[in-house]
């Protein structure tokens, strides 16, 4: 039982700290660490080397003190206990953020369900600049509710593609070239044609949502891999843009699933 209170006595002694010390990283709280350090340093001195004045002032006005730094450091103790009165103070570390592909996936599958298009390109190795030129330049941070505006409603940007460079939306309303395949042009909308028309002059991949159906599709490597799941496209995704270095090469899908050119 001894061992039990023991462990769990560190336990809880190891969380106080690793909060406390969150909490002082995130809030600027070291400029009021630093002030209560050099105080006890200043008196620690003027114990040890008997500094009777000294000591009877820092005695007397230990009280201002306190009620100066509280003063002071306003903004900072206001943040600490803020953050205190919030429930993510009661879990390690932050709260993971949606990657730059689960923001690009979760507007697909809003838009999906909304029967709404949607064509996103990732640049890899190949440029495309004559493509960009044609549309509007962003560079803004992906995220998917930027997505889903864009896609949604029937705005400016909405008819065309979304580039994305590294972690950016670079431009929007871009036009990609249509496939040339006749075969194709019978089966699929002007969306499928596009994303396979891209996937056959360069090594970029395109997602492409489906008006009519909802089908999230992607293009790549002069094929159209159609109607994947959100657990297909994560990982397709994450190994061909080499998100993942331990994934192994993404097999090839099923004939129902891909049409090659």
């Amino acid at each position: 039982m001894s061992v039990i209170i023991a462990i769990l006595d560190v336990g809880i002694l190891t969380f106080i700290l690793f909060k406390a010390y969150e909490l002082i990283t995130k809030t600027n709280s070291m400029q009021i660490i630093r002030a209560a350090i050099i105080m006890g340093l200043i008196y620690g001195i003027a114990y040890i080397m008997k500094l009777n004045t000294l000591n009877w002032i820092l005695g007397h006005i230990t009280n201002v003190l306190f009620i100066s730094i509280a003063i002071v450091f306003q903004p900072e103790l206001r943040k600490v206990f803020l953050k205190l009165g919030q429930n993510e103070w009661f879990s390690f570390g932050n709260r993971a953020k949606d990657t730059p592909v689960e923001s690009v996936l979760i507007a697909a599958e809003e838009l999906s369900k909304l029967r709404r298009g949607m064509l996103v390109v990732w640049l890899r190795n190949s440029k495309i600049d004559d493509i960009k030129r044609i549309g509007t330049v962003l560079n803004a941070d992906i995220s998917s509710s930027l997505l889903v505006t864009i896609f949604k409603y029937d705005t400016p940007l909405h008819d065309g593609a979304c580039i994305i460079r590294g972690n950016k939306i670079y431009a929007a309303g871009c036009f990609l070239p249509p496939s040339e395949n006749y075969e194709i042009k019978k089966t699929f909308g002007t969306r499928h044609r596009a994303a396979l028309g891209q996937a056959s002059v360069s090594d970029a991949v395109v997602l492409v949502v489906s008006e009519e159906t909802g089908a999230i599709s992607l293009a790549y490597d002069s094929s159209l891999h159609y109607d994947l799941s959100m657990n297909e496209l994560k990982k397709t995704l994450e190994s061909l843009l080499n998100l993942n270095k331990d994934d192994k090469k993404v097999k090839e899908k099923s004939d129902e699933h891909t049409a090659i050119i």
